[in-house]
């Protein structure tokens, strides 16, 4: 355990996100003294008094006052991450990044003119990343350029949310509620959001509409009736005849009917996502997905035969129970059906998801070291059977909680490559979003300025209050006309 003590500075919840990484390497208890003074950053590690450890690093100066700050934060978690690092002498895969969205930090440099080689050597002695994890950031910052490069005035994305899943994943901490539970609230929910739907597209008319993308939840989980009205409101409310992409996340198999996927056809969806998560059935038992594998390829069979070009495969690597020659298995099957997209995701164990209540916090730690041990072999044979399929990383985010503190990483064939997904990772542009839970991102001073509408997460509340939910939108939307 570390009991971290901050002088002169107001580092700590940084500084206590670098200690996380480490947390489960570390026996034992000892002190942290992380020190700002005189542009001198210093992390001391105290055992009984005794200083065991110690780094001390120059803060580089700045002309504003905005990155000075940034500066000093910078070398204080470095310096920390250094001590923690002769400690464990663990090196993390991603260094002394928490952040989400790694391929910002590409961004921002090259924006100060930065070149390749000097941010090479900024990630590699500054930051610590590891080699490959370089490789691959700037290999996604690279294809995500060409995709924000095409950004136009005024453009926005459009985020609407389904709030329900036929059941909850074990790992799963989204808004969602299990439709059994709340079937009676479907068609109530549909009004409101639909009426939420009406005021975005009269409030940012005459706006260009990027990308529209319906997530979950799971949104297939409407019945096809419920389906049609949404998929209908949206058509006559929007102006869509200059939208580059439309997806809908159809995902669990067990609700993608025939007819569903002939409805989103003939509504112009482009873009679908069928997820399986694992090719083994065993594992699906496990996690509460209550389909098959044979259903999974039966669903992906007649989206092909209805048309639908695009489709992206979600898979989970971590899951309880699987090892690497089980998610081999998932990937040669995924081969197999050749989808233009796979989103792989590592396992986070998170606060508000069903497998955190039931590890305890020692179990819980034990059980992330086994896993990392994995994870990294996982990482490697996916990235592997991607490019073997034609696939190119080209996004890529990162969680709290990541099992070997590593990433997720979108694969997608060229040409095939989801905006949305990048829109919603490197914030360049506005995303107004509706549904329970969903939080609106309005862009302003390119990037330079992100303010937040969120809408309440309680579907009982969205239901009841939409008029409020409404109201904080024309607000929001005024603010900056």
């Amino acid at each position: 355990m570390i009991n971290l003590k901050c002088i002169n500075h107001d580092t700590e919840y940084e500084i206590n996100n670098i200690i996380h990484l480490f947390e489960p390497y570390i026996e034992g208890d000892y002190e942290l003294e992380s020190v700002y003074e005189k542009n001198l950053a210093t992390a001391k590690l105290i055992k009984e008094d005794n200083v065991i450890f110690e780094k001390q690093s120059p803060i580089d100066e700045a002309d504003t006052e905005l990155k000075a700050k940034k500066n000093m934060k910078l070398m204080l978690k470095e310096t920390v991450y250094e001590v923690l690092y002769q400690l464990t002498g663990k090196a993390m895969p991603w260094g002394m990044l928490t952040g989400i969205r790694p391929t910002k930090i590409v961004h921002d440099y090259q924006k100060q003119g930065i070149n390749e080689a000097t941010l090479r050597e900024k990630f590699d002695k500054v930051y610590h990343i590891s080699q490959d994890k370089v490789d691959l950031m700037i290999e996604v910052a690279k294809a995500e350029e060409e995709i924000l490069s095409k950004n136009k005035q005024d453009e926005i994305s459009i985020y609407i949310g389904i709030p329900f899943c036929p059941t909850r994943c074990v790992y799963c901490s989204f808004t969602a509620y299990s439709l059994e539970a709340k079937k009676n609230h479907v068609e109530t929910y549909l009004d409101a959001l639909c009426k939420e739907i009406s005021f975005i597209a009269e409030a940012q008319k005459g706006k260009p509409i990027r990308s529209l993308y319906i997530g979950g939840g799971t949104p297939t989980s409407l019945n096809e009736a419920q389906l049609e009205r949404l998929l209908n409101h949206i058509q006559n409310v929007f102006e869509l005849e200059q939208i580059e992409e439309y997806t809908i996340e159809a995902g669990r198999p067990d609700t993608i009917t025939r007819e569903k996927l002939e409805i989103m056809k003939r509504m112009n969806v482009g873009r679908i996502s069928i997820n399986p998560q694992s090719m083994n059935q065993k594992t699906l038992d496990a996690i509460g997905r209550h389909h098959t594998v044979e259903e999974i390829k039966e669903v992906f069979k007649i989206a092909r035969e209805l048309g639908h070009d695009n489709i992206n495969m979600d898979i989970i690597l971590g899951l309880p129970g699987e090892e690497v020659e089980d998610v081999a298995h998932t990937l040669e099957e995924l081969k197999k059906l050749n989808p233009e997209n796979i989103t792989v995701h590592t396992m986070a164990i998170k606060r508000a998801s069903r497998l955190k209540e039931e590890l305890r916090k020692s179990d819980e730690m034990v059980y992330q070291l086994a896993q990392a041990k994995k994870i990294e072999a996982m990482l490697d044979l996916s990235q592997q059977a991607c490019r073997s399929m034609g696939l190119n990383p080209y996004y890529m985010y990162r969680q709290k909680n990541m099992l070997g503190n590593f990433e997720n990483v979108g694969y997608a064939k060229p040409g095939y490559e989801c905006i949305y997904n990048v829109e919603i990772m490197e914030e360049s542009e506005s995303i107004i979003a509706a549904g329970a839970g969903a939080i609106t991102k309005m862009v302003y001073q390119n990037g330079e300025r992100i303010d937040r509408i969120a809408n309440v997460k309680s579907l009982e509340d969205y239901i009841t209050r939409i008029d409020e939910m409404i109201e904080r939108k024309r607000e929001g939307f005024m603010k900056y006309r």
